[in-house]
């Protein structure tokens, strides 16, 4: 792959527009993130608050949500590749409202758990087509002179967590009324996507051949290279979650309390929106895929050793934050490298015909990769171990990960 684009291919970056579809699928992922986030940040709240659950309970149904969303991945994106994106994603749009118009009337633990696994699996249905047609098309703006694909990658990216940003924003106002009401906020905003795609999506998109499903997933577990883009992302995931399980210990620990999280959440996004574009085109002109992914892999484990290298300071209070700013900081701009690049790195792995059951692949093994590792950081967490151990780990980890990257683009 170039490392540099020449300043022909850049001037002529500058003149290429976005396809329609392309802007169709950017604005469907704020759109995705949007109705989502306005009402899962508050699912567990309502559940143990307003229906009692015992906490065992609402960790099952968040798990559960969970699985039917990551784990189907995989499924979702063999459909795409068999019946084509317009049928997928709308029926997971319909799915996904009648999951959130379900949930908000929803009074017993059965039907709550069967609500959110509706939610969940819409998602695994409409995600991979969505995002494996990002990547294609992108492959197709790159070669027709519009610069790398990561640029593509990143503004999807950006899309998806500006969505991620005001959703919650959106949530918090609704629950002024009730949790109903923000889950028939949620489901309106999928009317308005459904309506949208029924008349904007095209019946078939040029290029995209449908394929039968029988085989694909041997072809995927043969793939070494593909699965080792997916073992280096999957120690991304890892790292990224522990946003939610080791960086609200280490805030509770300085401070006391984990009030300090929301704005280090809010950093973190406000990093993403700002700043990913800038950089993905920087990086996109100087480094090759597997440099680019490696640096941000490399980032991640400085941002996890730069806390543990803070903890025999003792330090607390708002000096004690620093550390974890630094972490959030480091692990979002290693997100900004990889994110991308991994998403734009499939097409180049993936068996012709078979981009949507690679991305859903993509999603489905990391996500497996997450669910194993966050249990052994727990364990870690808990074990009453010197507090940098833990951290250290997780920086060795995220950066060995990168010598698993693939050899070849």
């Amino acid at each position: 792959m170039r490392t540099a684009l020449s300043t022909g291919a850049r001037k002529a970056a500058g003149r290429t527009r976005l396809s329609p579809l392309l802007r169709l699928l950017i604005v469907t992922q704020l759109a995705f993130n949007l109705g989502f986030y306005a009402v899962l940040p508050f699912l567990a709240a309502h559940l143990g608050q307003a229906m009692g659950m015992a906490g065992w309970l609402v960790g099952l149904v968040l798990g559960l949500r969970t699985f039917s969303q990551q784990g189907l991945f995989v499924v979702g994106g063999a459909l795409a590749d068999r019946y084509g994106i317009r049928p997928v994603v709308l029926a997971g749009c319909a799915l996904r409202i009648a999951g959130f118009v379900w949930l908000g009337h929803a009074e017993r633990t059965w039907a709550v758990i069967c609500a959110v696994v509706l939610i969940g699996f819409a998602a695994a249905l409409f995600s991979p087509a969505v995002e494996s047609e990002v990547a294609r098309q992108a492959v197709v703006w790159e070669e027709a002179g519009g610069g790398p694909r990561t640029r593509v990658l990143a503004l999807f990216t950006v899309a998806g967590q500006a969505g991620a940003f005001v959703g919650p924003l959106l949530g918090a106002l609704l629950l002024a009324v009730d949790f109903r009401t923000a889950c028939l906020a949620g489901a309106g905003v999928f009317v308005l996507v459904l309506a949208g795609h029924a008349r904007l999506l095209p019946q078939r998109i040029p290029g995209r051949d449908r394929t039968p499903v029988r085989g694909g997933l041997r072809m995927v577990l043969r793939n070494r290279p593909f699965l080792g883009l997916c073992c280096a992302f999957g120690a991304y995931l890892l790292a990224y979650n522990q946003l939610y399980l080791a960086l609200p210990a280490e805030v509770e620990r300085v401070t006391g309390s984990q009030t300090a999280l929301a704005w280090l959440f809010a950093l973190s996004s406000l990093l993403v929106v700002t700043a990913q574009l800038p950089v993905t085109r920087w990086v996109g002109e100087r480094l090759a895929m597997r440099r680019s992914m490696a640096s941000g892999l490399l980032l991640v484990a400085v941002g996890f050793a730069t806390v543990a290298a803070a903890r025999p300071a003792g330090w607390s209070g708002t000096a004690g934050l620093v550390p974890a700013a630094g972490f959030v900081v480091l692990l979002t701009l290693g997100q900004m490298l990889v994110v991308p690049v991994a998403r734009a790195w499939v097409p180049d792995l993936a068996e012709e015909g078979r981009l949507g059951l690679y991305t859903g692949a993509l999603s489905s093994v990391s996500g497996l990769i997450v669910l194993v590792g966050s249990s052994a950081t727990g364990m870690l967490l808990d074990a009453g171990l010197p507090p940098t151990v833990p951290w250290l780990a997780l920086a060795g980890a995220t950066g060995a990960a990168a010598v698993l990257l693939p050899r070849r683009a």
